[in-house]
């Protein structure tokens, strides 16, 4: 006879579901602190939800804030990218990992992802490119991850409530033999850990030291390349850049210097560039601002061609005397439609971003380029006269579609210019 968890959810027919059943689909509204039979994981929201579930990945606890990304496709590039620094992801699609892991798609060399929340178990890799399991993969980078979450109730709760804190515990072999978690302790925990309001996470995600790229975008017939002829020199600001951006400068021609989140304009401005990039981030932009707008003003006084990405666009915004503000949800995932209000075309756009660029308090020297159509946000910007613009999404589109690829050939052309 199936074993069943005590007071599991009833099928349609009034019998009590498996104890796999039941693990994945029970989760509560308020504090639960009895273990059901068989899970050996929880997420624990600071509001004292509890969702029980199997641990996934590393053992241990992760804290942070709990988001969804919507995403169906692209898990391995998600984790890996810096701007998720902080943050639980909840995967709203159920079946992750069924492509496995490789060496290739991946968008930092060290995930900053504090775990991911997973609707069913992980499966078995089934995809031609894969190297490992995805299971093996979040274990050797120390990613908690818990599996049997009822993600769609989740997510309704993120959506209606904003992104709570929350905890996930994975209990290791010996622990999951007793009966009890301190779910009163984990909320506790949740509750006391700071909001991203405020939090200059740049710094934790960005480059050191300064460094040279030139690998360029990925190929079926002989996967990532070499820039060998550029024909300009793009000197790429690091607050939490994903690989595939650098990719992207590259394949369109361009020698790309990367340079710490903290370096001033002065230093950019003497390793003579033809244009200057912003990229994305973690963290609350007016934090990383303190350091970041004077150089960005210094640049935009040179005269120098600028782009800026998702934290770029928003650090720019801010530069030009603009505000900021936390979303009451943000947006996360490869299927956001943005209006180019300039054209009247409609992209479908990849996003994660958190924070907002707030339209009214924008100068009339900034015009307003592009916007979503999901919440009506501010996603583009330009500076009138200036050869100077920034998208709130991601272009580079790894994981996403490629509709707004054209950008980085307007940067090279404000550079031809």
């Amino acid at each position: 006879m199936a074993e069943t968890l005590p007071n599991a959810p009833a099928t349609p027919e009034g019998t009590n579901l498996s104890a796999h059943q039941a693990s994945q689909a029970i989760s509560e509204d308020h504090l639960n602190t009895t273990r059901p039979k068989g899970c050996n994981a929880a997420l624990v929201l600071s509001d004292g939800s509890v969702f029980w579930g199997r641990g996934a990945g590393a053992e241990g606890v992760a804290l942070g804030e709990v988001c969804f990304n919507t995403s169906l496709t692209g898990y391995q590039e998600t984790l890996s990218d810096p701007s998720y620094a902080g943050q639980i992801i909840t995967f709203t699609f159920p079946h992750i990992g069924n492509v496995g892991t490789n060496f290739e798609d991946v968008e930092s060399n060290k995930p900053a992802v504090r775990g991911c929340v997973l609707r069913a178990d992980i499966t078995d890799p089934a995809n031609w490119r894969a190297l490992s399991h995805f299971d093996a993969w979040l274990k050797a980078n120390q990613l908690v991850a818990i599996a049997g979450v009822d993600t769609r109730r989740l997510t309704r709760r993120i959506r209606d409530g904003g992104a709570p804190n929350g905890v996930i515990l994975h209990l290791n072999a010996a622990e999951a033999d007793d009966s009890g978690i301190d779910t009163e302790a984990l909320v506790t925990m949740a509750a006391n850990w700071p909001s991203l309001e405020g939090m200059d996470l740049a710094k934790e995600v960005s480059c050191t030291e300064r460094y040279e790229w030139q690998e360029t975008e990925w190929a079926i017939a002989g996967g990532y390349g070499t820039q060998t002829a550029p024909k300009h020199h793009v000197v790429a600001v690091d607050f939490g850049a994903k690989k595939n951006i650098l990719r992207c400068l590259a394949n369109v021609g361009c020698r790309v210097t990367v340079v710490p989140g903290n370096t001033t304009a002065e230093a950019i401005l003497k390793l003579n560039p033809d244009g200057v990039f912003l990229s994305n981030g973690p963290g609350d932009p007016a934090a990383t601002g303190v350091y970041a707008v004077p150089m960005i003003q210094g640049v935009i006084a040179s005269g120098k061609p600028l782009f800026g990405i998702c934290l770029g666009h928003q650090l720019l915004a801010l530069a030009m005397g603009a505000k900021t503000r936390k979303m009451h949800l943000g947006h996360r995932g490869a299927n956001h439609p943005v209006k180019d209000i300039e054209t009247g075309k409609v992209e479908i756009t990849s996003q994660n971003h958190g924070f907002e660029v707030v339209r009214e308090t924008l100068p009339k020297s900034v015009i307003e380029t592009h916007t979503s159509l999901f919440d009506g946000s501010v996603e583009g910007i330009k500076i009138e006269g200036k050869p100077v613009y920034s998208v709130q999404y991601h272009p580079e589109a790894s994981p996403g579609p490629a509709d707004s690829h054209y950008l980085f050939d307007r940067f090279v052309k404000l550079m031809e210019g």
